[in-house]
């Protein structure tokens, strides 16, 4: 490529070459653990590329940065060679390191027509080449169409279609492709980045008794137990098993030494006394890597109520435990730039900040969502969730063009069952854009009976398999569902939004004192949750209650001004169904303007 890179002050000219892009997955994290290690490991892989992979395959080094590399070469064949002798050499650098030590490379390929100078390569291909780094995940090389059909399956590499896919700043979806090296093996195994739950994993210590009475030194060990056991069932958190925590059972542990043998994001501990069956329990929530207290509250209780399991002290702990661990979260995302927040950080933050249906916070967790799609674009949790916060902007009405917000729910639903057919969650909000936005009640049915099969414990396809016997006016079936999602999710930080929908399928069942019960508790918690508002209205109104079906009218118009009954009638999911007529004229009846016909 000697005339190709001439000195600074050629001309600069079109070249057709194959660029590929390196990049250094986690490269901020692993420079804040060991600053000079990292730099020593980055130094020394890129001086092997430059001596002896680009050499041997043509290749011309472009540019070196602190945490990535950009060569060209004359022809894709060399340069994915070049690409698999890279991930070779960094193989074995990272053999000799604990795993969360290793620098885990990600590659994108394409080729294309570029514009060059003695200096540097430019255009759009280019930038489309770096782009493609952020749907390789870590060990992993991704390359562009062009780059595909110049290759030849089963002797050049190995290639698996990843479809249509979207990088920042590209209008349109991309078909990307994953490849390896040809031969028997998959063309990529799992990798610990792709094992890694997007949940923070929370350890809780036996609590230590400050008692001399050995009868109530087991107290502490119940409460563990169940506290742990309440913790696994909610949905956002991993925590340790038992058996593991018991080791540090009695000894003055500092937070370093349990999260180094636990890897945990949060620690529970506390002490205990207990005086005349009744039990005083202080415990404080950590973050195992600042050592701030997160939470921390003196709570009071009875030993024989604890012992069988009947003390609202253990629910109670929970709660604040599983909230206290969201904020913690929130309050990081809000503090911190996106890129250099933990996974789990980026989704807990997103959907906590989606559901608040303020305008500001609802982009932001927009911004977080796709943010981390980029950096893990084959979980499905993520895009499942987008999908979601699509459906959302709809029903909200902050959109001034359905039918492009339809169509972009319906492509990250389907993007995050193209990556696991099987994800419950993925199944679910796949449903939830079927019946909501298109009005395809059989596919979602379809959608939350498969997720149910898949994760018998999936509490937001009940939920939404509730939602959609309500609209179709099958109330028993209705309030059966809402009410096994309410049982699953007790300390949903989201547990507004399942009492909303509770409330409609209490509607349907005509249970209207049930409803209103279930839109209050809602609204305490989300006071601009429109649905509730609805739900409201219309189990006054259908209870005959005047004056408080038209205060709640007026309160729901200031949320959603631009509401008709004409509009209900013809957008909501329960068009052409009893229930649509039936609570529009409850609508109607409260005060919510009739429209034009």
């Amino acid at each position: 490529m000697a005339s190709d890179h001439t000195d600074a002050c050629s001309p600069t000219s079109r070249v057709v070459r194959s660029v590929l892009v390196l990049d250094v997955v986690e490269s901020v994290r692993l420079m804040e653990e060991d600053e000079e290690d990292t730099i020593r490991r980055w130094r020394a892989l890129v001086e092997r590329v430059t001596s002896e992979v680009l050499p041997a395959h043509e290749g011309h080094l472009v540019k070196s940065l602190g945490d990535g590399l950009m060569a060209d070469f004359p022809d894709v064949q060399r340069c994915i060679r070049a690409a698999f002798a890279i991930q070779r050499l960094s193989d074995r650098a990272n053999a000799s390191v604990t795993s969360a030590r290793r620098m885990l490379l990600r590659l994108g390929v394409h080729v294309g027509e570029l514009i060059a100078d003695g200096l540097d390569v430019y255009g759009h291909d280019v930038n489309l080449a770096a782009r493609l780094t952020t749907l390789a995940g870590p060990g992993e090389i991704v390359v562009s169409a062009d780059v595909r059909d110049q290759l030849t399956p089963l002797l050049d590499a190995d290639v698996e279609d990843l479809g249509e896919c979207y990088v920042k700043h590209v209008r349109e979806p991309i078909r990307a492709y994953r490849v390896g090296p040809p031969g028997p093996r998959p063309v990529i195994e799992p990798s610990a980045f792709a094992a890694h739950d997007l949940r923070p994993t929370v350890a809780v210590i036996p609590f230590t008794a400050r008692t001399l009475d050995p009868e109530h030194h087991v107290v502490g060990e119940i409460i563990a137990d169940e506290v742990i056991a309440a913790l696994s069932r909610a949905q956002d958190l991993q925590v340790i098993s038992r058996l593991s925590t018991t080791a540090f059972r009695g000894r003055e542990a500092g937070l370093k030494e349990v999260s180094e043998h636990l890897h945990v994001n949060y620690v529970l501990s506390g002490a205990y006394r207990v005086f005349g069956g009744k039990l005083t329990l202080v415990a404080e929530l950590a973050e195992a890597k600042s050592g701030r207290i997160a939470w921390a509250e003196n709570l009071k209780g009875n030993v024989e109520d604890v012992a069988r399991g009947e003390d609202e002290l253990i629910d109670h702990l929970v709660a604040q435990v599983a909230a206290a661990v969201m904020a913690s979260e929130l309050e990081r995302a809000q503090s911190l730039p996106l890129p250099t927040l933990e996974s789990y950080t980026l989704l807990m933050s997103a959907i906590s900040l989606m559901h608040r249906l303020s305008t500001n916070s609802f982009e932001r967790a927009r911004e977080m969502l796709q943010t981390l799609i980029e950096r893990a674009p084959r979980r499905p949790a993520p895009l499942a969730w987008l999908a979601k916060w699509h459906v959302l902007r709809a029903a909200q009405g902050w959109t001034n063009n359905p039918a492009q917000e339809r169509r972009l729910a319906l492509e990250c639903s389907r993007r995050a069952l193209d990556a696991d057919p099987d994800h419950s969650l993925a199944l679910a909000m796949d449903g939830l854009v079927h019946a909501n936005l298109l009005g395809r009640f059989d596919v979602a049915s379809e959608r939350y009976e498969r997720a149910i099969a898949v994760m018998p414990s999936e509490s937001v396809a009940w939920l939404l398999k509730g939602t959609l016997h309500a609209f179709k006016g099958e109330g028993e079936a209705a309030v059966d569902a809402t009410e096994r999602a309410l049982r699953l999710s007790p300390l949903d930080p989201l547990r507004y939004y399942y009492d909303s929908l509770a409330a409609t399928a209490a509607l349907s069942a005509a249970h209207y004192e049930r409803a209103i019960e279930l839109a209050r508790r809602s609204l305490t918690a989300n006071r601009l949750h429109a649905s509730s508002w609805r739900a409201l209205v219309i189990a006054h109104s259908l209870l005959g209650q005047a004056q408080e079906a038209s205060e709640a009218a007026a309160k729901l118009m200031r949320l959603e001004p631009t509401l008709t009954v004409r509009k209900y009638r013809e957008q909501h999911p329960t068009r052409g169904y009893e229930t649509n007529r039936i609570w529009s004229d409850a609508l109607e009846k409260a005060g919510v303007p009739r429209g034009t016909s």
